[in-house]
């Protein structure tokens, strides 16, 4: 007998998924017991919403699909917020979730929730199979959707009867491949001669096209066009500080080529308070409605708006590049790297600082074979991305949430078994999913988690003062609480760290000691770089 769930597990198994990342439950058991003969490895976590943020950072350093496995009702419901920051970062992941049965529906069964629509507007696809029969096909298809395009999320309910029930004889789908949707050559020489043929021309990347996931490509893509590629995926947008003057590069460029870069907030949605009155855009899309927000925002201003997917079209962008403005990408490289901190700054209260601590930090990864940095946070997680740099990186995106760091930071070592894992977090953001430390060190998954504990919600704290004044500070303060501690109670090694003399021992203990590490170090709670050298 070949259940609805063995025909399930065996078609992720034959598109060469080895890893789930799950929560247990009860309508998702069959699915738990196919994983044993699939030989397919079960991450089990403390909550359903990290299980989703582990698939993220998984998915992003394997170039696979994360998969994700929870069960129904509020099982389902608790994945929802981490679907959103998949969306946005442009991660392909799936997420199966357990969902009450057909035959059932409508009289009240137990966690009976009509869940396709609940995830339907954080997903590129949302759907209910009606045939146990038919999950070897929208398996492969939930995979392939994910996978094609402009990536993201995908999600797929699986409902208890037909996962139990008995397929018969049915094929398992063999082979799950990303649809290609690359440029012609004909419009690859266009943007190459447009390039070639502006003063001051800037390529402008998406999440998805990240150094992390296209190792070696943006470099190859610069030499070959000519003109500076930057790639901007966080909320700051225009005063991300890990971009130094950012600003002055997109003020000055003539012409700007969007490689799957939305046309939104992170750009002043293009409009001339961040861009020349006369700048040109050609725009490289996979999905219609971005193509649509670039017409909307950009208006007369769009020269080209093409429907490709940028990364299936990079071989032929390199192929037709002309090379060339040398002394422009070296002033737009110039303002990238001005940075308007130092670890020689001091503070009246002697704390360490932000840039301090992450200095630090880059001496242990400098110190590393091989290293992968994350950085999650409000204040402190802008910090670390201005200050702090990996050969392979993950952020908390642009959509703005925070919280999921830990996660990240278990996703990335399953991910990069050989690599030391940093993930830089503020005190607010660890506390999201901080039992998270008891599932590393369960599963064998150890990283350096680093607090920057500045005790409070310090990118609110920062508006507070900004905005209000210091006599109107509320709702923002945190203790002096003692991460450390409670992460060496659920199995982990722990620092606390008060003081810079002590910085560098602290942080190389927690390197050796081949555990999850929790590195609580007590800062300066200072407002981020604001993207422009001073």
């Amino acid at each position: 007998m070949m259940r609805g769930a063995d025909l399930l597990v065996r078609t992720l198994a034959s598109a060469g998924i080895t890893r789930i990342f799950a929560l247990s439950g009860n309508q998702i058991m069959p699915i738990f017991d196919a994983c044993f003969d699939a030989g397919i490895e079960i991450v089990h976590t403390r909550h359903e919403a990290a299980a989703v943020f582990m698939a993220e950072a998984y998915a992003q350093l394997t170039g696979t699909v994360g998969v994700v496995l929870v069960t129904a009702g509020a099982g389902a419901a608790n994945a929802l917020g981490p679907l959103f920051t998949c969306s946005e970062s442009e991660t392909p992941v799936l997420l199966l979730t357990g969902d009450s049965p057909i035959g059932q529906d409508g009289k009240g069964a137990f966690q009976e929730l009509d869940q396709v629509p609940m995830t339907a507007p954080v997903t590129k696809l949302s759907f209910r199979p009606t045939r146990a029969a038919d999950f070897g096909v929208e398996t492969a298809r939930a995979l392939r959707v994910a996978l094609s395009g402009r990536s993201g999320p995908v999600h797929m309910a699986l409902p208890f009867d037909l996962i139990e029930a008995d397929v018969g004889d049915v094929d398992v789908p063999r082979a799950v491949t990303k649809e290609p949707m690359g440029l012609s050559a004909s419009d690859a020489a266009a943007i190459a001669a447009a390039v070639a043929g502006a003063a001051r021309p800037l390529i402008i990347c998406g999440p998805a096209m990240n150094a992390t996931r296209n190792p070696g490509r943006l470099e190859a893509l610069e030499a070959a066009l000519g003109a500076p590629v930057v790639v901007m995926e966080s909320p700051r947008g225009l005063k991300d500080p890990a971009l130094g003057d950012i600003g002055k590069a997109l003020g000055q460029a003539d012409l700007v080529v969007a490689l799957g870069k939305r046309i939104d907030f992170t750009l002043g949605f293009g409009g001339a308070a961040a861009f020349h009155a006369d700048c040109r855009w050609m725009v490289v899309q996979a999905g219609t409605e971005e193509r649509d927000r670039a017409h909307r925002n950009l208006g007369n201003r769009l020269a080209a708006c093409f429907a490709a997917d940028p990364r299936d079209s990079l071989g032929v962008l390199i192929e037709a590049g002309q090379g060339g403005h040398d002394q422009w990408r070296a002033d737009v490289a110039a303002h990238l790297g001005r940075r308007g901190f130092s670890t020689a700054d001091m503070v009246p209260s002697a704390r360490i600082t932000p840039a301090q601590l992450c200095a630090a930090v880059q001496r242990q990864i400098d110190r590393a074979a091989q290293a992968v940095l994350i950085c999650d946070g409000g204040e402190f997680g802008q910090w670390a991305q201005a200050a702090t740099r990996a050969e392979r990186r993950v952020i908390n995106g642009i959509s703005g949430a925070i919280g999921g760091g830990l996660c990240y930071a278990l996703g990335a070592r399953a991910a990069a078994p050989d690599a030391a894992i940093f993930a830089l977090m503020g005190d607010g953001t660890v506390g999201f999913h901080f039992a998270e430390f008891e599932t590393a060190a369960r599963a064998g998954l150890p990283f350096v988690a680093v607090i920057g504990n500045d005790e409070r919600w310090n990118a609110e704290h920062q508006i507070q003062l900004r905005e209000y004044g210091p006599e109107r500070l509320i709702g923002c303060g945190l203790s002096r609480a003692r991460y450390d501690l409670a992460a060496r109670g659920l199995g982990a090694h722990g620092e606390y760290v008060t003081e810079l003399a002590g910085l560098d021992e602290a942080l190389a203990r927690a390197v050796q000691s081949g555990k999850p590490a929790c590195v609580n170090v007590l800062i300066e709670g200072l407002p981020a770089p604001s993207g422009a050298a001073h």
